[in-house]
């Protein structure tokens, strides 16, 4: 053979042999064409949560920031997939878990979890303090303190959600304790399923805090948020009518042929009787018919005088205030008041609030944010009566 040509033996030799590689490359490049290593979320469920989030938490830190006096960055989410028996790795340490219950658009609950520390640094600024030389021990008043303010964080987020959503989603008061997986595993709240979604923010407060606060939630309410986020239409067609078969269409009922007449029968000269029913033996009694009449809906006419009297009574001011709440005190508990103090009102966290016109009633509303100040959203109008008896009182 030529030195330059290969025999029918080494060909197969050579062939046998990528055969027998072939399995191991393919088994090599597997890893390789996972697309995401988290097998319960595509790369697009990611996103959408990730957006979810920072939207929401991004109307959170204004309201934060708002009760700190404090500058409040929550950013940059990183969504994962960790199993519940893995958490323990993840959370080796005490950290202070706040427990959210959605009970309106959403059925499920959110778990927030933050650093112990950073946790007593925002019960130290709530409670009108410095946030410095602050201890990781936190006590009934502190635990209050920053329940009360991831209280005003989650709301703040869910009424970012009813936007995004463009339904209403609404949260009960949020519980709080302190989660130590290591040594008491069952003390946390932790949602019921074994495969958890966490979302990572950086949180930043002024110069304190420069840490993360995570949230974690079950995969069916995160497959949820994703499909009321993709499919906004479908889901306020119930299943019912989704399910429902179609109505067989009724067949046409041929009409009579008029043109045809058969030779044998003439048609039948009209007469003066009035027309009658099918099938019935009464005749058709004649229509009345009148033309409609519409109601004038035009204003009324006013004089100058009186169009100018109008003009200056809608000039005159008004004070619109809200009023969260009430309570009574006697005056040795205010004379008690020091910086910090916290005083408990009437209603209950998500209840509508007061709005009053020169300190009378005349409608309700719910607290939401507007850039970096806060307003009040118009739910309810007190009825005409009850506005004469608030005036009359």
């Amino acid at each position: 053979m030529n030195d330059d040509m290969l025999s029918q033996d080494e060909i197969n030799e050579l062939l046998n042999g990528l055969d027998e590689e072939e399995p191991a490359e393919a088994s090599e490049k597997e890893p390789e064409q996972q697309t995401s290593a988290d097998p319960g979320l595509d790369a697009i469920e990611e996103d959408a949560l990730g957006e979810i989030g920072n939207i929401a938490f991004g109307s959170s830190a204004t309201a934060l920031s708002t009760l700190l006096n404090q500058k409040v960055d929550i950013t940059t989410p990183k969504v994962q997939m960790v199993e519940r028996g893995a958490l323990q790795q993840e959370f080796p340490k005490p950290h202070v878990a706040i427990s959210v219950e959605y009970t309106e658009g959403f059925e499920g609950v959110n778990l927030l979890v933050i650093k112990t520390k950073d946790a007593a640094i925002i019960a130290d600024l709530m409670m009108g303090n410095e946030g410095t030389d602050v201890e990781e021990q936190l006590g009934e008043m502190e635990m209050s303190a920053v329940q009360e303010a991831m209280n005003q964080m989650m709301g703040s987020a869910s009424t970012s959600m009813s936007t995004i959503f463009n339904q209403k989603v609404d949260i009960s008061p949020p519980g709080i304790s302190i989660m130590d997986l290591q040594e008491d595993p069952g003390g946390a709240e932790l949602p019921d399923e074994d495969q958890l979604v966490q979302i990572s923010f950086d949180l930043k407060i002024g110069t304190l805090i420069d840490s993360k606060i995570m949230q974690l939630f079950t995969l069916s309410f995160a497959k949820d948020m994703v499909q009321k986020l993709m499919n906004p239409a479908a889901q306020d067609i119930p299943d019912e009518v989704i399910k429902a078969e179609p109505a067989e269409t009724p067949a046409a009922v041929s009409e009579p042929d008029t043109e045809q007449v058969t030779p044998e029968r003439k048609p039948e000269p009209r007469t003066d009787h009035q027309p009658q029913h099918v099938g019935s033996k009464y005749p058709q009694r004649e229509a009345d018919v009148h033309e409609a009449a519409f109601t004038d809906f035009s204003g009324p006419q006013l004089s100058d005088q009186e169009t100018r009297n109008l003009e200056m009574l809608m000039e005159i001011p008004l004070e619109v205030t809200v009023e969260l709440g009430r309570t009574k005190r006697s005056i040795k508990d205010i004379l008690e008041f020091s910086k910090g103090s916290i005083v408990e009102l009437d209603k209950l966290a998500g209840e509508p609030v007061d709005i009053l016109v020169n300190q009378r009633l005349i409608a309700k509303g719910e607290v939401v944010v507007i850039d970096e100040n806060f307003g009040v959203r118009v739910l309810d109008i007190v009825s005409k009566e009850d506005r004469m008896k608030n005036l009359r009182g």
